[in-house]
């Protein structure tokens, strides 16, 4: 059995192939050791494989004398705000936005944050050690050295509070809002808190099954929620993914509204309250071209960060920033969360329109003018070969030559699925088509398989 490694949001795979129940309870068993904690809260989104996956990594904590509080479906966000708040660490099992067959496993410190990579490489150590001898030394625990597994029916209320509360006793009264969940971990709470502030809530994809979960739904396809805003005439439509950490809105006239959108937005909010430390926000090498001018010509600084919400969060917390987010709809307000949260996100982008007192598509018009962008996703069985594939980079090197100022180049492997993502920005959509299609095809014939 092959020891699970971290990507940019966890351990996935395919369930029950390549993250397999031994692995999860040996996973848990590792992460018990490292951390050392006397107990952890484990959550889960909407996956058929998800309860399977969730008892065997709970048991391996179990096993290593931990006590274990069942969160049950809950958004990640959730889990990482309810760990900080009992002040031990946390799991979730969840692929986020991948198809349901995949699941994963992302853990969190008793602040309610991603581990240190450094963290997690101890326990992918200990992981190993355990895959080769079951009977690794210290022997497990007995009698009432076991952990227990029981439940906490608050924790849900205690992240609907959570979320509540983040807009300081202010309403959404009469706001019309269409919450497309994804058939995810957002189906019951986003629905429920929404309606708990005022709004008047029209829910899609709420009715999960195991297996529909981001299935033409949620944040990667809002192409059915935007029809319903404009036919609800709604003022407003937000679509989650599976776990719920990151959204994507829909504006009254049914236009998507993306996370550098949403980030644009939210930084001229702040800005404009003295609320946005650092006059800077930041953002990972995926955000387009387009949001950089935006906040030039506004006199907002913009940090650069490597793709994947840790790292947006380490260097909000290294600079003292406020405010972070990537593209793909993950949104951190370091005030508020420690993770992306997309119900808060919402929730702060229909509070900043009945601020404003305009609609959103009024507010986001020809605020991001976007450069035209093209993404390749380029499947390739170990995409971490592309660091040294000289044939790939020299075409990079034509590629951005070709370019000029008016464009830029970007080629990294996926930290969650076997690709390498080739993007190209240009001044011409026909050109980052034609650049983008061209480097794909460098990609798959120097690292494709023989």
């Amino acid at each position: 059995m092959s020891p699970a490694r971290f990507g940019t949001d966890g351990v996935r795979g395919v369930a029950n192939e390549d993250l397999t129940p031994e692995l999860a309870l040996a996973l848990g068993r590792a992460a018990a050791r490292i951390l050392s904690a006397p107990a952890f809260v484990v959550g889960r989104d909407t996956r058929r494989s998800g309860p399977l996956l969730q008892a065997a990594f709970s048991a391996g904590l179990a096993a290593e004398g931990a006590d274990v509080v069942d969160l049950g479906v809950l958004p990640t966000p959730g889990v990482a705000t309810v760990a900080a708040r009992r002040g031990v660490p946390g799991a979730v099992i969840s692929a986020s936005h991948n198809p349901f067959g995949d699941n994963g496993i992302k853990l969190f410190s008793l602040s309610g944050t991603k581990l240190p990579t450094d963290v997690e490489a101890e326990i992918e150590r200990e992981l190993e050690g355990l895959l080769a001898d079951a009977e690794r030394p210290p022997r497990r625990p007995t009698g009432l050295g076991v952990g227990v597994i029981t439940t906490d029916p608050q924790a849900p209320a205690l992240y609907a509070d959570h979320l509540t509360a983040t807009i300081e006793s202010r309403r959404l009264d009469g706001l019309r809002v269409v919450l497309d969940c994804g058939n995810g971990a957002a189906c019951e709470i986003a629905p429920e808190v929404f309606t708990s502030l005022g709004a008047q809530v029209t829910v899609l994809h709420d009715r999960p099954d195991g297996a529909n979960i981001n299935d033409k739904c949620g944040s990667t396809d809002p192409s059915e929620l935007a029809g319903v805003v404009v036919r609800e005439q709604a003022d407003l439509g937000l679509a989650f993914d599976g776990d719920a950490d990151r959204v994507i809105a829909v504006d009254d006239h049914g236009n998507v509204v993306d996370g550098d959108v949403l980030l644009a937005l939210f930084a001229l909010d702040l800005a404009g309250r003295d609320r946005l430390r650092g006059n800077t926000v930041a953002v990972t090498v995926m955000t387009n071209l387009g949001f950089r001018l935006a906040m030039e010509s506004r006199g907002i600084a913009v940090r650069e960060t490597d793709v994947g919400d840790r790292h947006v969060l380490a260097a909000l917390d290294a600079d003292g920033l406020s405010l972070g987010g990537e593209q793909s709809g993950h949104i951190i307000f370091r005030a508020l969360s420690t993770t992306g949260d997309g119900i808060l996100t919402g929730i702060a982008l229909a509070d900043l329109t009945r601020r404003a007192g305009r609609s959103l598509v009024d507010l986001s018009a020809g605020l991001v003018e976007r450069v035209p962008q093209r993404l390749v996703n380029v499947p390739i069985p170990q995409p971490e070969r592309l660091a040294d594939c000289a044939e790939v980079w020299e075409a990079v090197v034509k590629a951005e030559a070709e370019l000029g100022h008016e464009g830029r180049v970007l080629l990294r492997p996926s930290g969650t699925e076997p690709i390498v993502r080739v993007m190209v920005e240009a001044r011409l959509e026909a050109q980052a088509d034609t650049v983008a299609t061209q480097l794909a095809g460098v990609v798959e014939q120097a690292l494709g398989p023989a």
